[in-house]
């Protein structure tokens, strides 16, 4: 009996076990026939044969059905490893953005470093320069501190050269006004000319009291003239800025000189004169002479 071909020619289909088990089961049938083979022995060993061929039948459905269910296994895992390459691939791929980001982030975070330098030298350079203007803002204040000292010194030296210069500026406006009154007031008092106040004393002396004509007299000008066709008399007090106290003096000599019989006007002669003190002139009757003209009545509306 020729046990190695019948062994491959059982490998093929069966598989390398199933076929070596299957050709010693031949081999050993064969050793016993040929020893003794009766009719019984023979029906024994047609069973037997029979019995084993089952098993095989059996044993290689088992292993058919283990084979396809190996295969299915094997199908199951190839798929299952496809996927674990997919993901792994995935992975890979997101591996790289992320070492790709990761460079990036570290690029930035060099400029970002270098930019932090930057600005810390530019930081440095700043307070360098505001320690120089703090610097230079001491010597500025040094400074003007002694120039509000020469302001101050000069300030003091114009109001004392204003104090000696006021009487003396004022005195000039009164002589001017004096010596120009006829031009002054000449549209409206007609034929108008200064009067010695002294001239006034003889009159004036048989109606005031002397504290009255010493007010009087201190007047500085008194003209007399025609005015709307009646003689009368303008006394007026010269003051570079009129006030209220200068428009009650020379209502106060006017109505002095009207009881003594001399028909008076009050006239303040100014270079400026408050709203509020032209008002109250126009109430007192008192005419204002401003820098060269005479006021109508009302101007302060």
């Amino acid at each position: 009996m020729d046990t190695k071909h019948i062994y491959e020619d059982l490998r093929g289909p069966l598989g390398d076990e199933a076929a070596r088990c299957l050709t010693r089961t031949f081999a050993e049938v064969f050793t016993e026939l040929h020893d003794s083979v009766t009719r019984e022995d023979f029906r024994i060993l047609r069973e037997s044969i029979d019995d084993n061929v089952s098993r095989l039948d059996r044993a290689l459905t088992g292993l058919a059905e283990a084979q396809v269910r190996t295969e299915s296994r094997v199908e199951e895992l190839a798929r299952a490893q496809a996927r674990t390459e997919s993901r792994v691939e995935e992975l890979a791929q997101a591996q790289a953005r992320t070492e790709s980001r990761v460079e990036e982030l570290a690029q930035a975070q060099a400029r970002t470093e270098a930019r932090i330098e930057e600005l810390a030298q530019a930081q440095a350079r700043t307070e360098a320069r505001v320690e120089e203007l703090a610097q230079a803002q001491a010597r500025t204040e040094v400074v003007v501190a002694r120039l509000l000292e020469s302001q101050s010194q000069m300030q003091d030296a114009i109001r004392r050269l204003t104090i000696r210069t006021d009487p003396l500026v004022g005195r000039t406006f009164e002589l001017q006004f004096r010596d120009r009154i006829a031009s002054y007031l000449g549209l409206f008092m007609r034929r108008c000319r200064l009067v010695d106040v002294g001239d006034l004393i003889d009159t004036l002396e048989a109606h005031l009291s002397q504290d009255e004509i010493s007010d009087v007299l201190r007047s500085d000008a008194v003209a007399i003239g025609i005015v709307n066709g009646v003689t009368t008399h303008v006394v007026v007090e010269v003051s570079s800025t009129a006030d209220a106290d200068d428009v009650a003096r020379v209502r106060r000599w006017a109505d002095m000189m009207a009881r003594a019989g001399l028909p008076a006007i009050g006239m303040v002669a100014c270079e400026s004169i408050a709203p509020e003190c032209l008002e109250l002139s126009d109430e007192a009757g008192v005419r204002v002479w401003r820098n060269g003209r005479l006021l109508e009545p009302g101007s302060a509306a």
